[in-house]
């Protein structure tokens, strides 16, 4: 297993099941955000599942295209899985659903447990408690996915703004 690069002074985990359809695309919308802010060199974005299905694996091709539909290439980014230590690395570790969120929980050592949130915590304008996994479904899912994350990041970028620039 490859060792993950250190983050820059601020970092985001996103985290799902298998690390092939929500986290990666939350990875790909986020990184394209902080990049579009000229953010690259303090905020850095990661991604990661609670289990070990596909590690080592790129993300699912509908994710993909979907993604680079809407201008976030997702070819190179590849499965891990979730590790205590990504708690002590990151700021935050943001989870897409309750099952996965209890499986973080379960992993995290306590006093980093402030830095786990489900990441439609985040959302300005959309209203879902998780971003659902699209992975037995068709187009329309991948599509409400990525509208869920496109909101939630931009939540994520504020917060990481007042909590890093305007600290």
């Amino acid at each position: 297993m490859t060792s993950t690069p250190a983050p820059a002074p601020y970092a985001a985990l996103m985290v799902c099941m298998g690390n092939i359809c929500r986290s990666p695309s939350a990875h790909g919308v986020l990184r394209e955000m902080v990049k579009a802010r000229g953010w690259s060199d303090w905020f850095s974005v990661d991604s990661c599942g609670t289990h070990a299905y596909h590690v080592g694996e790129e993300p699912d091709r509908r994710s993909q295209k979907h993604a680079l539909l809407r201008g976030y290439d997702l070819s190179d980014l590849r499965a891990r899985q979730l590790t205590r230590e990504d708690f002590e690395r990151h700021d935050l570790v943001l989870v897409m659903d309750h099952e996965n969120m209890a499986r973080a929980q379960a992993l995290c050592p306590p006093a980093q447990r402030h830095k786990l949130h489900r990441l439609t915590e985040f959302c300005q304008e959309m209203r879902s408690a998780v971003v659902p996994d699209p992975y037995y479904g068709g187009d329309q899912g991948f599509e409400h996915v990525l509208n869920l994350i496109e909101d939630a990041c931009l939540g994520v970028l504020a917060h990481a703004q007042k909590e890093h620039l305007n600290g």
